[in-house]
């Protein structure tokens, strides 16, 4: 395994060294300077949320809008079940993009839960981009979420999609008729008219989000692994009902399986996920498509329980599931399953193997469990518990910054260019993943940045939680 394969902190972060405040005045700006752009980063960022019926291109254009392919899309209706939020930016401005399942007035089963998170998308977002497809023109479905949005005190915006030609640029113009507004001609697909509707969106949205943006429920909870490893035998178990198909067979789950589950008291939403192989591109048909579907629900959750088969050595293609987790910035628990066919041998070679392989995350929170006995399963909820505590932490700026100069003056960083880096501000821009953002004059080591992580994990903790430190380099100002 590579030295790089949990480098999760952020590749190319550069930190410094604590001076006094009179060394402020060598660099471009001043301390108030600093604080400012702490306060943007910090920023919380107004949401626009994309809705619509099922298959009318809606991850389509959210992955439009990111330029860059982020929403699973594929022409089966249904494919995105929950909202995902995705950061972006436009002519400079940054905002939030929430990607939701298709909306049916009168779904039933698993297509109302996917209309009610469409719902609380509507409720909670700063602006609404309602999608249909012009070559179709607006159906009932349509028409039903026209009527809900009319009612609503947020901006709403009519995205008329699949508009390729001037032919059916003529046909969507009846698309006034339900009431929201002009129709915006876009091709989702080949960018036509898109970044008009960007500058639309940008002129709805306010420059900070109305209370509640975001939205509540249940905790979001992705049960990720490798094939065959128990995610479904621990979801059933958790249930206590067979939610998910179990078989020895490995690849028996492909599409995610959602489950409100109470656990101590607390609901839950778990996701069932399938099992993901080496490498993507080495599936093919539905399993490709499963191994997408399963990305997608680990940036859909909020932390991910990460199984892993105890009674066999731990296998690259385990770490690889590790890393992509950690990756998404999700807080994560490590499940060891199938613990009653562990010896002792085994248990010692486990221990040699984690130590070997994992010691890149000794922050992740460890339980050894059996999903087929149930054992140790109550060990499940406080783990989870303090891993999104942990996800959720916010430092307050003093406090982080006196115990950051206390680290810095105790273990300065090595010299570059026969220069010490000076670190002249610090901040906490953003909690799940707690990130951080230090304002610095030079570059610093990797292994410097490892050992302020390390130092600020044991200080405030962060157990069970990935933390991310990102440093803005300023230029001294030029001697006249």
């Amino acid at each position: 395994m590579s030295d790089n394969e949990f480098e999760y902190g952020g590749s190319g972060a550069e930190d410094g060294t604590w001076e006094d405040e009179g060394d402020f005045a060598e660099y471009e700006g001043d301390f108030s300077d600093l604080e400012a752009e702490a306060a943007e980063a910090a920023a919380k960022l107004p949401t626009v949320a994309i809705v619509g019926r099922p298959n009318v291109g809606k991850s389509t254009l959210v992955n439009r809008i990111l330029g860059r392919r982020e929403a699973v899309v594929e022409d089966i209706p249904g494919v995105t079940r929950d909202r995902i939020s995705y950061e972006a930016n436009w002519a400079g401005r940054r905002f939030l993009v929430q990607d939701t399942g298709g909306w049916e007035p009168d779904a039933k089963g698993m297509q109302q839960s996917i209309a009610q998170q469409a719902e609380i998308a509507m409720r909670t977002a700063d602006a609404v981009v309602v999608v249909v497809d012009a070559t179709v023109g607006a159906t009932a479905t349509d028409e039903a979420v026209a009527r809900v949005l009319r009612r609503s005190k947020t901006p709403v915006i009519l995205a008329a999609n699949k508009v390729d030609d001037q032919r059916t640029e003529a046909e969507a113009a009846s698309l006034w008729s339900m009431g929201l507004g002009e129709p915006h001609t876009i091709s989702a697909v080949h960018g036509r008219g898109t970044g008009d509707l960007l500058d639309v969106i940008l002129q709805a949205l306010p420059e900070t989000p109305r209370e509640g943006t975001g939205g509540s429920g249940p905790r979001r909870i992705a049960l990720i692994g490798k094939p065959n490893v128990g995610k479904s035998s621990l979801l059933n178990k958790l249930t206590g009902e067979n939610r998910s198909v179990v078989d020895n067979v490995a690849g028996t789950t492909v599409d995610p399986v959602d489950s409100l589950v109470e656990l101590a008291g607390h609901t839950y939403k778990v996701i069932d996920t399938a099992g993901l192989r080496k490498k993507v591109n080495q599936a093919s048909g539905h399993e490709f498509y499963a191994s997408l579907r399963t990305k997608g629900a680990i940036e859909a959750a909020e932390v991910a329980i990460v199984l892993i088969d105890a009674s066999q050595p731990i296998t690259e293609q385990d770490l690889r599931v590790l890393s992509m987790v950690i990756e998404s910035g999700r807080a994560l628990v490590i499940a060891y399953n199938k613990w009653d066919l562990v010896d002792e041998d085994r248990r010692y070679q486990l221990e040699k193997e984690i130590d070997r392989e994992l010691v890149q995350i000794p922050w992740a929170l460890r339980v050894n469990i059996s999903a087929q006995t149930g054992r140790a399963l109550q060990k499940l909820v406080p783990a989870i518990e303090t891993s999104l505590e942990s996800w959720d932490k916010r430092i307050p700026t003093g406090r982080l910054n006196n115990w950051l100069r206390e680290v810095m003056a105790a273990t300065p960083p090595p010299l570059r260019g026969g220069k010490l880096p000076k670190v002249l501000f610090a901040t906490q821009a953003a909690t799940r993943p707690p990130t951080f953002v230090l304002f610095s004059s030079g570059f610093l080591e990797a292994g410097y940045r490892r050992f302020l992580e390390r130092k600020l994990r044991e200080e405030f903790g962060f157990e069970g939680s990935p933390v991310r430190v990102n440093v803005r380099v300023r230029e001294k100002r030029a001697k006249k």
